[in-house]
């Protein structure tokens, strides 16, 4: 029921392998053996668009990176994302964000790159392998304490959500979201994670956000249906496991990681929350962090 899920996302995968060596529908068909109208219709499905738009979008967003953090010229960049020319890759650029790859060299912006699709989730991965999985052993969490600073925080605060998937279903878009954030990736606070989320408290109710940490004197732009807020500097305890197998394991370590930071008692160490004023948040990266829940405390009085 979900090979194809799984076979759409090995066709992501080959496209992002091969995005300076202009990926076509034949080549990728033959690679993974299907005919090309049969890998064209699944990807379709499972997508909601052409296969040729998602390697043009990929291929323009991933060449405005490049823009903004190297001084490679506009004309090489062009070159290796496949543009006949620097007037083709202009045309492409703008059509896309509405803005000429020089002005946004000199004035890097906000815009909506387009992010890397993800149709095999953990979720189909179990509901394959489930008459074949066993439950595996999982290693403890750890509890540790962190100093953050104070710092600004862009992004989309909802006090309707409390998950990630109750945030996503509530309206909010995913890719412009996400896409957005992404073009600001430059500007996140040091030793953080690109994109964060996390739990807010607002008279005494909880919401969801999602978005990104920046220093204290950042005066950027805040792009279209976002805010900014500040928080103060604060220590605080960090529920960690470390690096993780996302298919295979995703769901039993968020498991184990919430339950910890939910039910731990941080008078134990000295301490009390301190949630009233800040946000908790959950830092996600199975391969390279693994995932954690941090939520502020003060001392004991």
């Amino acid at each position: 029921m979900y090979e194809w899920n799984e076979m759409v996302q090995l066709m992501i995968d080959w496209v992002e392998r091969h995005l300076t060596a202009n990926p076509s529908l034949l080549n990728m068909s033959k690679h993974l053996g299907y005919s090309p109208y049969y890998c064209s219709r699944q990807f379709n499905s499972l997508t909601g668009m052409t296969l040729r738009d998602y390697i043009w979008m990929r291929k323009v967003s991933r060449a405005a990176l490049e823009l903004r953090d190297t001084d490679g010229r506009v004309l090489d960049i062009a070159m290796k994302y496949g543009f006949s020319s620097q007037e083709a890759f202009t045309r492409a650029f703008v059509k896309a964000f509405d803005v000429t790859p020089s002005a946004y060299r000199k004035a890097p912006r906000p815009i909506p790159l387009a992010k890397r699709v993800e149709v095999f989730s953990p979720y189909h991965y179990f509901m394959k392998e489930r008459e074949q999985m066993s439950q595996g052993q999982l290693q403890q969490v750890e509890i540790r304490k962190e100093f953050i600073q104070a710092h600004k925080f862009i992004g989309v605060w909802d006090i309707s959500s409390q998950s990630y998937m109750q945030f996503w279903e509530n309206g909010h878009d995913c890719d412009e979201i996400c896409g957005t954030l992404e073009s600001m990736s430059n500007l996140v606070l040091p030793g953080h994670l690109e994109q964060t989320a996390g739990w807010f408290y607002e008279n005494g109710q909880k919401g969801y956000f999602y978005g990104i940490p920046v220093s204290l004197d950042y005066d950027g732009k805040i792009p279209a249906g976002m805010e900014c807020r500040e928080f103060p500097e604060s220590e605080y305890l960090i529920f960690h496991y470390p690096p993780f197998d996302y298919l295979k394991e995703n769901g039993a370590v968020m498991g184990i990681v919430e339950e910890a930071a939910w039910n731990f008692d941080p008078k134990s160490m000295g301490y009390e929350w301190d949630e009233d004023i800040k946000q908790d948040y959950q830092q996600h990266f199975p391969e390279g962090y693994g995932y954690a829940v941090l939520r502020p405390v003060k001392k004991l009085d």
